[in-house]
């Protein structure tokens, strides 16, 4: 397993009131998107210490979390009997290892630009989806490399529309939609973040 470049972070990582306001902005634009079944299992891509996961939890029978972090991990797996569904956390690095589950939906917030190539990994997530499935991919709009004061394992300051919206229609997705929804307010600038969704 790669070093935890998120350790140092995770025990106050949810304290950052603005994380946590972009984070809500994100799963109210999902929540307004997609009608959730009661009995939808979904997977968060990168779930860190769940805040995503926390809002959508109320509206399905399962979520399942997947990241690298394993400090993140920890603090997900204290909140875990506060949940209203049941929660699998799984820590692995899903460009290496595939997983042979499907899913009825994919969410991830800001970990598409920690990840180098992004289009085999699209491409797995097609192939993880139930039929007419969705994604729900939320990052940062193309943006001058401020965004993190320390970049290590990040791979893209940010993303062109374009070239996200032609990299999810070329692993197989339809019905694709691309909005802004909310906005990174940091000391050294302001930050659009983008909301990408799509059925298989």
């Amino acid at each position: 397993m790669s070093k935890d470049h998120f350790q140092c972070k995770a025990g106050d990582y949810d304290q950052d009131k603005n994380r946590v306001k972009n984070i809500e902005n994100i799963a109210n634009a999902i929540l307004d998107r997609f009608d959730f079944s009661p009995s939808s299992h979904i997977l968060d891509f990168g779930s860190g210490t769940g805040l995503l996961l926390e809002q959508i939890a109320p509206y399905v029978e399962k979520i399942t979390a997947i990241d690298v972090s394993i400090s993140m991990n920890k603090v997900l797996g204290e909140k875990s009997a506060g949940l209203s569904c049941d929660l699998e956390i799984v820590n692995m690095d899903l460009t290496k290892v595939k997983l042979d589950t499907r899913f009825d939906g994919i969410i991830s917030s800001m970990t598409m630009h920690h990840i180098q190539d992004i289009q085999p990994l699209l491409v797995d997530f097609h192939h993880m989806l139930n039929e007419n499935g969705f994604i729900a991919l939320a990052d940062l709009e193309l943006e001058d490399g401020s965004f993190h004061t320390d970049n290590t394992g990040v791979f893209h300051f940010g993303f062109k529309r374009e070239s996200f919206l032609k990299a999810a229609k070329a692993a197989g997705f339809k019905d694709l939609t691309f909005r802004s929804v909310s906005i990174a307010h940091k000391p050294q600038g302001d930050y659009p973040i983008f909301l990408l969704t799509g059925r298989k």
